[in-house]
């Protein structure tokens, strides 16, 4: 029988550099399937309070008016490339259809390389504070691998190669960038309130109330949300402190969990391809579904 430390082991005997994928797909669909989505959530609702992300986000209208499909087909996309891997047609197509989406919008390079640092980065900091245990080193280098390949084949240019490299790519990013801008607190308003939608309505205020206590002053200046009490921060981080604690006398996850076995996927009960996911907007036109696109001239050919 597995025990709790033994795939932290098996992680430790592989080479961060060469089986990062392995590495990834241990760590976030056995050991963290659920905390790592809460991260990528956070990491890239943070991405909003950069005006020129959150902006755009607001343009498309896709996170305000679409935001379910566009939160299932977000997830679905990243979960094709840890499930099947970069050079399987699966993985291929994923990443292809990421590229055709980007590719209609006209969004720098330092946008782009700074959503990539959030995945890398927030999944390492919630888990810092509410895993069942700490990313190890191992882990943390093939997280930077494992997106360092795919901001690579995403045409990402000048990319960090550690995730140290990473964590202050990031911080110097919000610190230079973060603001307010009107058409990023809508898009804020509406990634809340879908998030409150997959409660029972009247825990609706709770939810938003946690989600809330969740972020850091920097993202609460940005939104011009009031600050939380320290009530509502001490409930909300200390019930996910105690799941934490839970979760470390469980018996470990004997199968692989996904993100679309997440209760959250609503909008493909009768399955996807993949290729047809996301949308096809002509460029300029209202579409995109991610914050993170790319001059059509710096496409990849993917």
């Amino acid at each position: 029988m597995v025990q709790r430390y033994d795939r932290l082991k098996e992680i430790q005997r592989l080479d961060p550099e060469r089986d990062f994928l392995e590495i990834y797909r241990l760590t976030v669909t056995y050991e963290f399937p659920w905390d790592v989505t809460r991260a990528l959530e956070l990491a890239l609702y943070r991405t909003y309070a950069v005006p020129s992300i959150g902006r755009l986000l607001d343009e498309t209208a896709e996170l305000t008016e679409r935001t379910q499909k566009r939160y299932d087909d977000t997830a679905l996309l990243l979960d094709t490339v840890v499930e099947h891997g970069f050079d399987t047609e699966e993985g291929r197509t994923a990443v292809r259809r990421i590229n055709q989406m980007h590719r209609s919008y006209d969004i720098s390079n330092d946008d782009m390389r700074y959503v990539l640092c959030t995945f890398v980065v927030t999944p390492k900091r919630w888990l810092d504070e509410f895993g069942w245990r700490r990313l190890s080193d191992h882990e943390l280098r093939a997280f930077a691998a494992y997106y360092r390949t795919l901001g690579a084949r995403m045409g990402i240019k000048d990319l960090p190669q550690s995730y140290e490299e990473c964590e202050r790519t990031l911080d110097t990013y919000e610190h230079e960038h973060f603001g307010w801008d009107e058409g990023a607190r809508r898009v804020s308003d509406a990634t809340l309130a879908l998030m409150a939608s997959w409660y029972p309505a009247p825990l609706a205020p709770l939810v938003r109330g946690a989600s809330l206590a969740l972020l850091d002053d920097s993202l609460l200046r940005a939104f011009r949300y009031d600050r939380p009490g320290p009530v509502a921060r001490g409930l909300t981080r200390g019930a996910l402190r105690l799941r934490a604690r839970a979760v470390r006398l469980l018996p470990p996850r004997r199968k692989p969990h996904y993100a679309r076995q997440n209760p959250e996927i609503k909008g493909y009960p009768d399955g996807y391809e993949v290729a047809a996911l996301g949308t096809f907007p002509t460029p300029g036109v209202r579409g995109c579904p991610v914050p993170g696109h790319r001059r059509p001239a710096e496409a990849p050919a993917e």
